[in-house]
């Protein structure tokens, strides 16, 4: 959630999203090796259910100078071929909500009903979540969503992003990179769409798989990685490789608030329909709020930060977004807002370290051009 995003620099037409699919052969995903994915659907790791089945287990990450963990996985197999679509939870341990989301999607979703295949990547940083870290994983104290595509021979971090790049990421046609509000982050719901300028069809269709989440909210971000040995990010090493991926922010604070729940479920459902690989209506937002430009504002001193805004409030150029008092109460510090705009997020709890995030603002501009 840590990202500075200038203005959007070129024009994108918004196609609409049944239109975009039409053109291009369901199940359409690569194998590695550049190998075609069987009709139904890949094998992920040791999981390759039947048609019009599900199955949950587990991808294995082997120790290696840190200690082994895996990843638990459901995949569910339609009864006719479609395209693979992976949802990835908890890439930050303490981000809940879509965690608890995955787990109440599983068994809505009916294998007879579905197109295509669904990948749920329930909780991807296991050592995060059963640590309660927040940002960092607890044994290499690195960010999992800064070192994609990982190593096999890298820290613990590194081989679980080498994991799910080899066995989700290459495997799916579409990816949403499921957030939330850090364990210390009070955060309104948003969606980040990537313009990353590589392929045409491939920013359209993400375009419109944020609108059809259905978060009014939508951050444009051009700026990301385009090496894709060097990708970053979740959603980025699908949109590098030429697959359609967003990434939603959904919750609060480490909880799982049950109408950020809800909403995490209900966007997937939007999205599976849109995918035209569940039946029913297809929505998309009518009227979304562009945010063209954003800045995590850092704290300048070490100490307790204490808050003066709320998460979704409109600021102006200078507002006081709060203070950070040394440890004996004195306010050292004032930490006002760069410009006028939404708080995405504002840090909702006392722990502050000099250069770490206090909040983050959004500006509101005209959309993709």
């Amino acid at each position: 959630m840590r990202r500075l995003l200038p203005r959007p620099a070129a024009c994108l037409a918004a196609l609409a999203l049944p239109a975009l699919l039409a053109a291009q052969r369901p199940g359409a995903g690569a194998a590695p090796g550049g190998r075609p994915q069987p009709p139904f659907g890949p094998a992920v790791g040791p999981l390759d259910p039947a048609p019009g089945s599900a199955a949950s287990g587990y991808l294995e990450v082997p120790a290696r100078g840190d200690s082994a963990t895996r990843v638990p996985v459901t995949v569910i197999r339609g009864t006719t071929p479609g395209p693979t679509l992976a949802l990835v939870a908890g890439t930050h341990g303490a981000e809940v909500a879509p965690i608890v989301a995955l787990q109440r999607l599983r068994p809505m979703v009916a294998p007879a009903q579905l197109r295509g295949t669904l990948v749920l990547v329930h909780v991807a940083n296991l050592p995060s979540y059963l640590h309660r870290t927040v940002y960092r994983g607890p044994w290499d104290q690195k960010n999992l969503n800064r070192v994609y595509p990982g190593r096999d021979d890298g820290t613990v971090s590194e081989r679980i992003a080498a994991v799910i790049t080899r066995e989700v990421i290459d495997k799916c046609d579409y990816l949403v990179d499921m957030h939330a509000g850090d364990g210390n982050e009070s955060l309104r719901p948003y969606t980040y769409w990537s313009k990353l300028g590589l392929d045409a069809r491939v920013d359209s269709l993400a375009l419109e798989m944020a609108l059809a989440w259905g978060h009014d909210h939508i951050v444009i971000d051009p700026d990301r990685p385009k090496d894709r040995a060097a990708s970053l990010y979740v959603q980025n090493t699908a949109q590098v490789r030429g697959k359609p991926a967003i990434t939603t922010e959904t919750g609060w604070l480490g909880v799982p608030d049950p109408e950020m729940v809800a909403r995490n479920v209900d966007g997937a459902m939007r999205l599976l329909r849109a995918l035209g690989m569940l039946p029913g209506p297809v929505e998309k937002v009518r009227r979304p709020v562009w945010i063209d430009r954003t800045q995590v504002v850092a704290s300048p001193a070490t100490g307790a930060w204490e808050p003066a805004v709320s998460r979704s409030e409109y600021v102006a150029e200078g507002t006081v977004l709060g203070r950070v008092r040394d440890l004996f109460g004195n306010v050292v510090a004032e930490v006002s807002a760069p410009f006028a705009g939404v708080v995405l997020y504002v840090i909702g709890s006392p722990a502050m370290s000099v250069g770490e995030p206090v909040a983050f603002i959004g500006r509101v501009g005209t959309g993709p051009r």
